[in-house]
Parts: structure tokens; C-alpha cells; sequence
């Protein structure tokens, strides 16, 4: 009885304390649910948030401006072109004012190909999550709960995040 008690104690310990694959990943201990968030694509069509609940969902924040955001963005693009996710659901969302040929320019020079572009006109996602910075890149479970958050640049073809992000896939 006591091992079993030990034990249980144990694994749920590790279970919150898992390696964080990047320097600028905060893993939250415990998800935390998201509300209905509405957003535009390129077309100002209205996304909700909500409708991709059962997917990993990844939502990238990002600035024509933004120097960081121009060196991780072609990484961006090769994670959401790879064939190991099956669930995997990329929303770069320009925090700018809507500008059409702006941001169409921007993912041109780099070469962004597969990407879609979105908007956040009326500053839902800056209001829900409290964006301070960009890039910043929100990870949402498929329960629709955040589990983390990456505060800068990174390298989403880092091999020790993809096996990370694979386990939420």
C-alpha cells in the first residue's frame, strides 16, 4: 500500500515537471481554458477559435516590422508542411492593422508558400492572451486549453520540439 502511494505521488510529480524542449517555452502546469476568440483570414472572413477544438493548434503572432519574426516564420512554414502531424492547425495572425498587400509582401520574400495569412482586427487574441511581445506563439491542446506559450524567436524545426509537440498531435 505504501509503494502504491509512493508511486502515485511520484508520477503525477513528473507529469507536471516535464523537460521543456526551448529556453522560451512556458509549459502551463495546468491548461488553461480558452474562450471563443474571433479572427479574420486574408479574405476578412470570421474564424472562431473554437471551431478547431480536436486539433493541436498552434497561433503564431507575429508583425511585418518584426525581425524575429521574419528569421522563425520559414520554420513556421516547414512544421506546418510536415507530414508527421496529422492534427496540426497553424494560425499565423498578424497583430498590424489589416493591410492586404502589406502582409502579402512580407510572406512573398520569404518564400511562405502554404501558410495562410489571418488578422486580428479588433484585438481578441491581445486581449485573451495578453500578448506583451511578438512573436509570441500560443499552444493550444485539443481540448481547446492552452498548454504553453513561446515569448520570442524560435526555431520550430528544433528536433527535441517536434518530439515535444508530437506527444499533443
Amino acid at each position: 500500500l505504501i509503494f502504491f502511494f509512493c508511486f502515485s505521488i511520484f508520477s503525477s510529480i513528473s507529469q507536471t515537471n516535464e523537460v521543456v524542449p526551448l529556453n522560451n517555452l512556458a509549459i502551463n502546469e495546468t491548461p488553461r481554458p480558452i474562450s471563443s476568440v474571433i479572427f479574420e483570414d486574408f479574405s476578412g472572413n470570421e474564424i472562431d477559435l473554437k471551431d478547431y477544438q480536436g486539433k493541436l493548434i498552434i497561433i503564431n503572432f507575429w508583425a511585418t516590422w518584426c525581425v524575429s519574426c521574419k528569421k522563425e516564420m520559414p520554420s513556421l512554414e516547414a512544421l506546418y508542411q510536415n507530414k508527421n502531424f496529422k492534427n496540426l492547425q497553424i494560425f499565423p495572425v498578424n497583430i498590424e492593422e489589416f493591410n492586404i498587400q502589406k502582409t502579402k509582401i512580407f510572406f512573398d520574400k520569404l518564400n511562405i508558400k502554404k501558410l495562410e495569412i489571418f488578422f486580428d482586427s479588433n484585438l481578441h487574441f491581445v486581449k485573451e492572451f495578453k500578448l506583451r511581445a511578438v512573436p509570441t506563439t500560443i499552444l493550444v491542446s485539443k481540448k481547446g486549453e492552452e498548454l504553453g506559450r513561446i515569448i520570442g524567436e524560435v526555431n520550430f524545426q528544433d528536433k527535441e520540439f517536434l518530439k515535444w509537440l508530437l506527444k499533443y498531435d
